[in-house]
């Protein structure tokens, strides 16, 4: 697994023994293009010092054909430039640029990469799969410490599943599967509020989609702790009772097979305006609300688990855990590299 950086400004690139260095991470995601800037150094908690996004839902922009639309890459194009402006502003020594399912998936990826590269300067990495599993892991596992002893972790993003189950930091099976809320939201349930047949139908299928993978995820070991990350499972818990984001993220938050089912016979029956006006839901991501929610429901039961504690810390703090593990900064960009090899 290699991590993608470019840097930023005049300033040298510092080994990361115990310097303190000002970190840009470029989360190019299924519904949002996310700019994440840290101030960290090697075996400390890395220090939020701005986060800005664009919400451009390139999970629901997918033609028939498979492309990315011209006006969503031409949109894409657009924000990382700004982004990249705001990094160098902000006093950013490197950005890691990092592209997931929507970008990985389109047909025409390469195209779009190469057009970002062009114009903006910004060379994208794209993570596998599995390696978005791997990432999320780490940072569970820093979060959680040793004594948590196997987790499985869970993380629902626009554009796929992805699970992980493990003693280490490196866990013993990491899987991705495409069943993301955004993608599913665009294939199974387009309507305003959602149709309640196709609800039932999208349940069996999810159900028969997972079975095959749950019986893989468990294979190594029954978990000590389960876990789900991403902002899809902090919205259900807390839509389910759990603590607002104001109480901090060190406070507990879970969230309960019981609560969650109680919790989309409510939203499926309500339009995406409706959804967006509730505590804990953005705007952006209201209409995957009922997606991400069936997903969350048949992850939880194909794994037998009533209940997930909630992780604050996502595959965003893996990219940067896991380039303050390496021993340097790269000097030189890699070469480039195609966004449809090793998917999985």
């Amino acid at each position: 697994m290699r991590l993608w950086a470019c840097r930023v400004g005049a300033g040298a690139v510092h080994p990361l023994a115990w310097v303190n260095v000002r970190l840009g991470v470029l989360d190019i995601g299924s519904n949002t293009v996310h700019l994440l800037v840290v101030d960290a150094h090697r075996g400390g908690h890395p220090a939020p010092m701005s986060s800005t996004k664009s919400v451009l839902r390139l999970a629901e922009r997918i033609e028939a054909d498979g492309r990315l639309a011209a006006d969503a890459a031409t949109e894409l194009v657009e924000a990382i430039g700004e982004f990249t402006r705001i990094a160098s502003t902000s006093g950013c020594e490197q950005v890691m640029a990092f592209a997931t399912s929507a970008v990985r998936d389109a047909t025409n990826s390469d195209d779009v990469l190469t057009e970002v590269l062009t114009k903006t300067g910004v060379q994208i990495g794209v993570l596998s799969g599995r390696d978005e599993a791997r990432l999320t892991s780490l940072a569970v596992r820093r979060w959680y410490g040793w004594s948590a002893g196997r987790i499985l972790a869970l993380d629902i993003g626009g554009g796929s599943l992805e699970m992980s189950n493990g003693v280490d930091e490196e866990p013993d099976v990491a899987l991705s599967v495409p069943l993301g809320a955004g993608r599913l939201t665009r294939d199974w349930l387009p309507g305003d509020p959602p149709d309640r047949r196709r609800i039932s139908v999208l349940r069996d299928w999810l159900d028969a989609e997972l079975k095959p993978v749950a019986a893989e995820l468990r294979a190594p070991g029954r978990p000590d702790l389960a876990v789900g990350s991403s902002k899809t499972f902090r919205s259900l818990a807390r839509l389910t009772g759990a603590a607002p984001s104001s109480a901090g993220p060190r406070v507990r938050r879970q969230l309960t097979a019981s609560g969650l089912r109680q919790l989309i016979a409510f939203i499926s029956r309500m339009t995406r305006a409706d959804r967006a006006d509730l505590e804990g839901v953005n705007a952006e991501r209201a209409g995957q609300l009922v997606a991400g929610a069936l997903v969350a429901e048949a992850a939880m039961r194909a794994l037998n688990l009533d209940t997930l504690d909630i992780c604050p810390w996502a595959l965003r703090e893996g990219v940067i855990l896991r380039r303050l593990d390496s021993d340097v900064f790269d000097d030189e960009l890699p070469g480039p590299q195609s966004a449809n090899s090793d998917q999985n």
